[in-house]
């Protein structure tokens, strides 16, 4: 998907259980139990020594990350303890940085679990998460709500101008004390059992959203019986739908395989009106009812959200994220958001209009009876506009974009161009799902960088979307450099046919691999500052902004060739892929203002106020009325239910949904700057890296973006680059 980064919602557990990222928080923590320095054959419990600490995928089982993460919990509490109790007096290095490095076997377990769990999931894997988030929960507690740690770290603030730190050394003090905090260390003893009671359920549920919505998925995969029935779609498409009946059973029959969105790509294509609408309803009635119902939990999750941010002090859980993130308030957040929802909306009236006229033209042209466009007709007849507007169809298009081509001529080409990183292929190091690829990244002085992982086709143990994590992080104090992964979920042809991708898939790999630059470029002293690691809405910031370089016409000529000639993409048709990039721009600004819109209405909800799980179609319908994108033809890219960025974990993108819009200005801001200093070269790209990409959250975020930018973000380019009008007094910064 195109939003996604998303950190996975498995990996979520990780970082609820790193002392070195974000932590929830206890009393005096109880001895642990002795855990087994190196039980015999778990290759987890030592480092690796493959190339940059990669896991040996081809060693670990799951009864190897089940140990890991229980030794490696026992062993952290057993560190932290030894810092908490300590004689000697608090100073940066026997506390802050201890802290740093404790949970050396968690850590590198727990990064396995969470990617595994995301990306190869398996019964097994799915029973451990199950089974580990109420213990990881308790667990980040029993550091954060510990008094005697908490202690020390607020002694050290309150000196922290007398200590003659470095400025990043001081940032991580300072950071310390806003976590400890945030995470309930001045809490009373009694509302701290209450926390972690509510972070363990918490956890607890938001591990059975994210398991029911991926069976969701997987159960509601649309049979079609006749291959008539998929007029429209493509060869290579038609031989996937056949081979993904096979691997059901279903034998002589197609099954069209859904995505976590409310739409859906074949939509476009099909011109069985009767079967679009069947796949529409599919999608968007996942969860609703029968097996894989989730609105119980979402009524759970959003008042235990809410409760658990009044035990805090904040007035909703909306007001409790944001104030860590850019934003800062959900006021700041939702302004933003209304700002762009008039525009966007309008622009969408405008391009229905326009299908339902080709649409009534069409019936009278062919003596039928018209009908009113509706949700599951809008991709098919935008096509049709778009075909007709820039005289191309996606058809011409798909033989262009073959997926070798377009990752290693195309994504690493430009990263090439622009930082004079080289990327080598590693066939000879162990990967967990045969189809994944390894790349050793270095810089242009032959430097190392780390470890590039390429995961890019769907599984049915995948979860949906796009997304990019690390399995380590750059740190100097730790000695490591990254090793990140880059997970998409193109459709498998069979055997034998290429894989040809969509423009959308197309940008989509851009836009991860910019997660994997800010992760692969990281510089910086501390694991909880290493590239990604920064607020939900910045973090968006460098992949959307490397969305640029998949149309930067130097980039696409050196891609685009056809995949059985070599030919390149002819100009022509090249100029109208281009000049057609602000088309349908309304309805995807609107889709996606909407589910943004909706996580904010339902974390923006005082206690007391939450809905039961009843009442939650009727407040999702209210939410959308009120905040002016309730549309017929236009439901949210995600609804409640299947609503994954928000529910399928303790934090995840909840009440932070509208980052990706918020980041997109700062991105557009960027691409407006490359413009206007010459494009893809060097100079720019070590410019960026040098200010932003290499500086993790080692200082303030807009900070960094401003003194590269040159001053405050402008809301102006997003709005040009999506074709949008400027609402009155848009023109100034976020």
């Amino acid at each position: 998907m195109r939003f996604a980064r998303l950190i996975s919602a498995a990996l979520l557990l990780t970082l609820a259980a790193c002392a070195h990222q974000t932590m929830n928080t206890a009393s005096p923590p109880a001895a642990s139990p002795a855990a087994p320095d190196n039980p015999p054959g778990n290759p987890l419990f030592t480092r690796s020594t493959l190339p940059y600490e990669l896991p040996p995928f081809d060693r670990i089982r799951n009864s190897d990350i089940a140990a890991a993460l229980e030794a490696g919990m026992a062993q952290q509490q057993r560190e932290i303890e030894q810092i908490a109790q300590q004689a000697a007096a608090p100073t940066f290095d026997n506390t802050i940085v201890a802290m740093e490095r404790s949970g050396e076997l968690l850590n590198r377990a727990s990064s396995v679990f969470g990617n595994l769990s995301a990306s190869n999931t398996n019964p097994d894997l799915e029973k451990l998460q199950t089974e580990m988030a109420p213990k990881l929960s308790a667990h980040s507690d029993s550091i954060y709500l510990n008094p005697f740690l908490y202690a020390r770290v607020k002694a050290l603030y309150e000196k922290r101008d007398l200590l003659q730190l470095d400025p990043e050394s001081k940032r991580l003090l300072e950071r310390y004390e806003v976590n400890f905090v945030r995470a309930g260390a001045k809490l009373s003893e009694a509302d701290k059992a209450r926390l972690r009671q509510m972070n363990e359920q918490l956890s607890t549920l938001t591990t059975q959203f994210r398991q029911t919505v991926l069976k969701g998925v997987n159960a509601s995969a649309v049979v079609v019986d006749t291959v008539a029935e998929l007029e429209g779609m493509s060869e290579s498409e038609i031989a996937v739908a056949a081979e993904a009946a096979k691997t059901r059973g279903l034998q002589g029959k197609w099954v069209i395989a859904l995505l976590n969105t409310t739409g859906q790509p074949s939509l476009s294509t099909l011109k069985n009106r009767a079967l679009r609408e069947r796949i529409y309803k599919t999608s968007i009635g996942r969860g609703w009812g029968g097996d894989n119902d989730t609105t119980d939990l979402i009524a759970q999750i959003v008042k235990l959200r809410a409760d658990r941010a009044a035990l805090l002090g904040y007035p909703t859980h909306a007001a409790y994220v944001l104030e860590d993130e850019t934003a800062l308030t959900p006021q700041a957040a939702s302004n933003m958001l209304a700002q762009l929802t008039p525009p966007a909306v309008a622009n969408a009236k405008a391009e229905a209009a326009a299908m339902q006229k080709l649409i009534d033209a069409q019936a009278k042209a062919n003596g039928t009876q018209s009908f009113k466009l509706q949700a599951w007709d809008w991709d098919f007849y935008a096509e049709q506009v778009r075909r007709a507007r820039y005289a191309y169809d996606e058809s011409q298009v798909h033989p262009y974009f073959e997926m070798s081509r377009v990752l290693r001529d195309g994504v690493l080409f430009a990263a090439h161009e622009l930082y004079g990183v080289n990327f080598k292929e590693r066939k000879d190091l162990p990967v967990y799902q045969s189809d994944v690829l390894v790349f050793e990244v270095s810089n242009a002085d032959g430097s190392p960088l780390g470890l590039f992982l390429v995961d890019w086709y769907a599984r049915e143990n995948k979860r949906g979307g796009a997304w990019m994590n690390t399995f380590v992080d750059q740190s100097h104090l730790l000695g490591t450099h990254s090793v990140v992964v880059n997970n998409l979920n193109i459709p498998k042809p069979p055997a034998g046919q290429p894989t040809l991708l969509t423009f959308d898939e197309v940008t989509t790999a851009f836009h991860e691999f910019g997660h994997a630059l800010h992760g692969l470029f990281s510089n910086v002293q501390y694991p909880q500052f290493s590239g990604t690691n920064v607020p939900r809405d910045f973090v968006e910031f460098p992949s959307q902004y490397n969305e640029m370089w998949a149309t930067d016409p130097r980039v696409l000529a050196n891609y685009a060739k056809h995949y059985q000639t070599g030919a390149a993409m002819p100009q022509e048709l090249m100029d109208k892929v281009l000049a057609a990039r602000k088309f349908n721009q309304g309805f995807a600004t609107t889709e996606y203002l909407a589910a943004a819109l909706l996580d904010q209405s339902w974390h923006q909800l005082a206690p007391g106020t939450t809905p039961s799980a009843a009442d939650v179609e009727s407040f999702e319908a209210s939410a959308l009325a009120k905040a002016g994108v309730a549309l017929d033809d236009i439901l949210p890219r995600y609804r409640s239910t299947y609503f994954s960025h928000v529910f399928s974990s303790p934090t995840g993108y909840s009440a932070g949904y509208y980052a990706y819009i918020w980041s997109d200005v700062l991105a557009r801001d960027t691409e407006h700057w490359f413009n206007e200093h010459g494009g893809l070269k060097r100079a720019n790209g070590d410019l960026l890296r040098d200010k932003i990409l290499s500086r993790g959250f080692s200082a303030d975020a807009l900070t960094l973006f401003e003194s590269f930018y040159g001053g405050p973000p402008q809301i102006g380019p997003l709005l040009e680059s999506r074709g949008l009008t400027a609402p009155a007094g848009a023109a100034g910064s976020h």
